[in-house]
């Protein structure tokens, strides 16, 4: 460590700094065969340290808090009351020692949260027509605005990329490890961080209500809340401090020396279990929003560590929710006359003119061929039923199959199978045929769902308002054992009331969502793409289009817990030992407090294992977030 590094972290913990001042005033007096001196020093320094932990301690009871200001206090005058001077200075410093510990690992195991919170876009570059750029606070951008995003700098506001094309890192918001390629017309999200070139964006939201002002208020209530398993440390203190002085009261009993009181009392001192726990729960929070997960309260962790049941929506959620091209079929009159391209082209150009949620599945089918689109004319939508146009020198008619059947001749019925849908296309008045659509399952659907079983999720369930036919295919391709079709959202929110297997984990996106989510133990929002509304009433908000997150939140919130409850009982159990020992007279006052400062840094290192995946063979790394191919890290 550099003598700067050294001064620099003096400076910030200045009881640190004035407990070694102090023992090397000391040291001093007892090189100088001054030892009065030496007691009288260390013992008034350490009284005036008890002075104001008695404060402290105060306001810890008052908030039901125990165990650690005892102890010290206690230990501290027992110690100067015997004349073990030296022990109650390294009293004092082990506690400031302690506190130095903790509030370092608390930064490192809030550095992902805190990354968020100093990236907070504060400054914007506003175009308006015939001026330069001109500077502006990020809060006044209006929808609506055109903002230059200079190379390197942080998108201030959700936007749309005007430009032809531009890199971003979206790291921060998502887990994504690699730059993120986007193309004119694509959505940006705030937050994420322009490339090396200039691009230009317009705004669609102001920037208290972007992507990245919401992420900041779930971090900050993150980071604010206290889990259950952390009260419930507070709550060993109790007995632990009773514990502790009925054992030093013992040592003194069996050896009649008042020495023996403060022997005991020095390796309680200070209680390990209040510190490793909210570590830990920090530190898992922080892994989560690494890896695109925010996490809006500590206590969701351990819900998570304990989910039974997983719940899902179909749409969006174990499907991308938007309709892919699944095959063409040439009706038997226009075979010969019609290919698939020339079908799907037709279609595709006459959809240009359509609002219909499958308008655009088309078009995308007909450019992923590399299939022009044609020029329209007179071109009608006749709501929710299907369009109309003059493409070409072809009328072109797309939709339902009654509206088809209207005004078509030689209509034919298409067979699907569960989970697809037709597309009719008629042609100059003759039935054309039928695309078949279908909107697929996640490619990692299947492989959550068995990750979610080997983490001790006992039943899986489907809700859904589609049809029982899709939902079940759905269900069977995913692994799920139970489904529930045609459902609305009040039906969704007393079927998940209903579940034996508690706590339920419910994973969503939509608006419909939003009800059952918030009705759930858990409640997880796929809010890179999902609705407001969902995100808000969920627990758990996922950045990255990802349905993996969904199992690795899962893991996090198992592991996050298993390392706090491990950290506080190997502090509990080291200092019970520690405790024994000194009944008999094993350790002195100095050894003793040298010792328990070993256990305090023992259990907070221990805590920040939840920083780190958890580490499987036979992994590869899938957006920017380690995971295996058939376990989740």
């Amino acid at each position: 460590m550099t003598v700067a590094a050294l001064r620099s972290l003096l400076v910030r913990f200045p009881l640190v700094a004035a407990t070694l001042a102090a023992g090397i005033v000391v040291a001093v007096f007892l090189a100088m065969m001054q030892e009065p001196a030496a007691q009288w020093t260390a013992s008034g320094y350490a009284l005036m340290v008890a002075a104001a932990r008695s404060a402290s301690m105060a306001r810890s009871l008052m908030r039901g808090r125990w165990g650690i200001d005892l102890l010290a206090v206690t230990a501290i005058a027992s110690t100067v009351a015997v004349g073990e001077y030296v022990a109650s200075l390294i009293i004092v410093l082990m506690l400031a020692g302690g506190e130095a510990l903790e509030e370092i690992a608390h930064g490192r195991a809030t550095r992902e949260l805190r990354s968020l919170l100093e990236r907070v876009p504060e400054a914007a570059h506003r175009e308006l027509p015939g001026f330069p750029a001109e500077d502006i606070p990020a809060a006044d951008v209006r929808p609506g605005d055109i903002l230059l995003v200079k190379p390197s700098e942080v998108v201030p506001v959700d936007g749309v990329l005007r430009t032809a094309t531009g890199s971003f890192d979206e790291s921060t918001l998502t887990g994504e490890s690699l730059p993120v390629e986007h193309i004119e017309g694509d959505a940006l999200l705030s937050g994420s961080v322009n490339g090396e070139t200039a691009v230009r964006i317009l705004a669609t939201s102001t920037a208290e209500n972007s992507q990245y002002s919401r992420i900041v208020a779930l971090v900050q209530e993150a980071a604010s809340s206290r889990p259950p398993v952390v009260r419930l440390a507070d709550r060993y203190a109790i007995p632990f401090t009773f514990f502790a002085f009925v054992l030093a009261g013992m040592g003194w009993y069996l050896s009649q020396d008042p020495v023996r009181f403060a022997q005991v009392l020095v390796v309680a001192t200070p209680c390990p279990l209040l510190i490793a726990a909210p570590v830990a729960f920090l530190a898992g929070t922080s892994r989560a929003a690494h890896a695109g997960i925010i996490i809006k309260n500590g206590g969701t962790l351990e819900q998570l560590a304990r989910v039974r049941t997983a719940v899902f929506d179909k749409t969006g959620t174990l499907t991308h929710g938007r309709p892919t091209l699944h095959g063409i079929r040439i009706s038997s009159a226009a075979f010969g006359v019609l290919t698939e391209d020339r079908l799907l082209q037709l279609a595709a150009s006459a959809e240009q003119y359509s609002s219909h949620v499958l308008a655009s599945s088309v078009i995308d089918a007909a450019r992923n061929r590399g299939l022009d689109l044609l020029e329209g004319t007179s071109a009608s939508e006749h709501a929710t039923q299907g369009v109309m146009a003059t493409c070409g020198s072809q009328t072109v008619v797309v939709g339902k199959p009654d509206f088809v059947r209207s005004v078509t001749s030689g209509f034919e019925k298409a067979e699907v199978a569960g989970g697809q849908l037709a597309v009719y296309v008629g042609v100059d008045g003759r039935f054309g045929g039928a695309l078949i659509m279908s909107d697929p399952l996640r490619d990692n659907a299947v492989d959550t769902l068995a990750d979610l079983h080997r983490l001790g999720i006992r039943e899986t369930l489907l809700l859904t308002g589609d049809a029982r036919a899709t939902a079940e295919q759905i269900a069977i391709r995913a692994g799920i054992s139970r489904f529930e079709a045609g459902c609305l959202p009040g039906d969704k929110v007393s079927i998940v009331a209903g579940l034996r297997e508690r706590p339920v984990m419910m994973v969503g996106d939509g608006v419909n969502d939003a009800p059952v989510l918030a009705a759930a133990d858990v409640g997880v929002a796929m809010g890179a793409k999902g609705s407001t509304a969902a995100s808000e009433s969920a627990d758990v908000v996922i950045m990255l289009d990802d349905l993996s997150k969904a199992a690795l939140a899962v893991d996090i919130g198992q592991r996050t817990v298993r390392i706090a409850l491990a950290s506080i009982w190997t502090g509990i159990l080291l200092s019970v030992c520690l405790m024994v020992a000194a009944v008999f007279g094993y350790i002195p006052a100095v050894a003793g407090a040298l010792l328990q400062e070993l256990v305090d840094l023992a259990t907070i290192l221990n805590a920040l294992r939840a920083l780190r995946a958890r580490r499987h063979p036979n992994t590869t790394a899938v957006g920017g977030t380690p995971v295996s191919t058939r376990a989740v890290r």
